[in-house]
């Protein structure tokens, strides 16, 4: 279903502005005059400022999401695309941080266990033809890919990937990460 086209602006809005400033430092002001709205139409499209948040890391989360492909039986081909969408996307990783320093600390940080349903159902089903080692609860082995993916992502510990980086650097990490996600998960 798609979003009216004023509570997209909103959304939109809110991404860029929670990105940057989290909850706390996020200021409903700039969100309406970036989606061209006033405050009291704001509250009327999305409600109280956690809503807000709620909503557009929601949408921010469901465009990344869309944006890689999953295919249970290449897993080193679906890190490797993750990897890239987290290197041009550094929002997202913002997104999350807020999300965990200000919201949900601990636990699963999606609203709803269904969340990842359709990914442990395609990750049991490649178990179950050999081609993943079975010896993974796959909720288990879908958040060592994610996190394996996510290595070199805006909030990694050790070294942050950018964009302009040189293109050996992003094939040198792609080629680690496949061929760490290959043997640590494919069936022997």
């Amino acid at each position: 279903m798609a979003e009216a086209p004023t509570r997209q602006r909103i959304v939109e809005a809110a991404v860029q502005e929670f990105a940057a400033h989290g909850i706390a430092g996020a200021r409903i002001d700039r969100i309406a005059a970036q989606a061209s709205i006033n405050k009291a139409q704001l509250y009327a499209h999305v409600g109280n400022k956690e809503a807000l948040f709620d909503a557009a890391f929601t949408h921010h989360v469901g465009h990344f999401t869309d944006a890689v492909p999953f295919d249970a039986d290449d897993l080193p081909g679906y890190a490797v695309r993750l990897y890239d969408r987290y290197v041009a996307d550094a929002k997202l990783v913002r997104l999350v941080v807020w999300a965990r320093l200000e919201r949900t600390p601990t636990g699963d940080l999606f609203t709803g266990d269904e969340h990842d349903d359709d990914k442990y159902a395609a990750l049991a089903g490649a178990q179950a033809r050999g081609r993943l080692d079975d010896s993974y609860d796959p909720r288990d082995l879908w958040a060592l890919l994610v996190a394996m993916a996510a290595t070199w992502a805006q909030a990694a510990i050790m070294t942050v990937a950018s964009g302009d980086e040189p293109e050996a650097v992003h094939e040198r990490r792609r080629a680690a990460l496949a061929r760490a996600v290959d043997r640590a998960f494919t069936a022997s």
